[in-house]
């Protein structure tokens, strides 16, 4: 197990934590829009301090690899690398889309065992960005750029249950409107969350290179429709 820094810009919420073997001893979030070019500094300093004074040292500092925000992108990892290079410790990457899923999987225990889970981050008029995933985290569909209608995810919608979640799946719900479409609210990419996924990426060494690491941001993705992989 390790203290882990966590760094999440990816969407408008800023948000900080420490884990300590899994457990969040601190953290700080803003859900007041884009201002993560003040907040990223004062939150990642509170924490460090927080830290420091609890003599607690850092093994890992992990952040949201998108995709998501440019701008928000780029001081979230910049502030990160930061970090690794001042304390030398490892980058950790995560994906953004698969950090949406830990919320759900932990909190919303009415959904179905069979599920598919669809994050999404929100782009512009219907467009979306998104990845499909089992309940037990495995990539069924890497990430793509979801123009999204009627027809965008009924592949996976005729054979159960697909739940939809993020700040791209609200403006969704009038285009999918399957019975076997479930969304939930208000689930936001969080650092408090990000703990568990930095952890397994440590223990496999899936550890970034902290001079070379670059986020997936909106633009390097196409707009297409998903590919039928059933």
């Amino acid at each position: 197990m390790a203290t882990i820094l966590s760094i999440e810009t990816s969407t408008e919420v800023c948000s900080i934590a420490v884990a300590e073997d899994n457990h969040v001893i601190y953290h700080e979030e803003d859900y007041n829009g884009p201002s993560h070019a003040v907040n990223c500094g004062v939150f990642t300093q509170n924490a460090l301090s927080f830290a420091e004074s609890h003599a607690i040292p850092l093994d890992a500092v992990a952040v949201s690899e998108g995709p998501g925000s440019y701008t928000g992108l780029r001081i979230g990892v910049s502030m990160a690398k930061g970090v690794a290079y001042g304390r030398n410790i490892p980058l950790i990457n995560v994906p953004t889309l698969e950090l949406l899923c830990v919320p759900v999987l932990l909190y919303h225990e009415e959904i179905p065992e069979d599920s598919l889970l669809v994050p999404m981050i929100d782009a512009r008029r219907m467009e979306v960005y998104a990845a499909i995933y089992d309940r037990s985290l495995h990539c069924v569909r890497d990430i793509q750029s979801d123009i999204v209608d009627t027809e965008t995810y009924m592949d996976y919608l005729e054979h159960g249950p697909v739940v939809f979640f993020g700040n791209g799946s609200a403006k969704c719900k009038e285009a999918i409107t399957h019975p076997n479409a479930i969304f939930i609210p208000d689930i936001n990419p969080l650092a408090s969350n990000m703990a568990p996924l930095a952890e397994q990426r440590i223990h496999t060494g899936r550890i970034a290179d902290t001079a070379y690491f670059e986020p997936f941001y909106l633009k390097d993705f196409q707009a297409t429709k998903p590919k039928k992989l059933i």
